[in-house]
């Protein structure tokens, strides 16, 4: 896996939005991610390719339509390496303090 790579991808927030819509409805085409956006079609495919350079989103085909899934491995496996050195008990009352905070 490539960090950097990974990192570089979840720090734009259109890329995180694409995830959270995947994440909500996995599968979907290019012009159902559209919906609703923005952002124009072509900025929507920019931001795809960037996902799926970094393995966070995968692609398939299906007949003419090509549908796109979330890949949640990379991100499993830096909350492993970098999440994972800390006790995950702390993590979790950190940010359900943030949380509570926040409301």
């Amino acid at each position: 896996m490539n960090d950097d790579a990974v990192f570089r991808a979840l720090a734009d927030a259109s890329r995180r939005q694409l995830l959270d819509r995947l994440h909500a409805r996995n599968g979907q085409t290019l012009s159902q991610l559209c919906e609703g956006l923005t952002m124009s079609r072509q900025a929507v495919t920019k931001h795809l390719g960037v996902l799926e350079a970094a393995n966070l989103v995968v692609t398939r085909r299906e007949g003419r339509e090509k549908r796109h899934f979330i890949n949640p491995v990379p991100i499993g496996e830096m909350a492993a390496r970098w999440i994972g050195k800390f006790e995950r008990a702390q993590v979790d009352a950190l940010v359900e303090l943030k949380h509570s905070l926040e409301e």
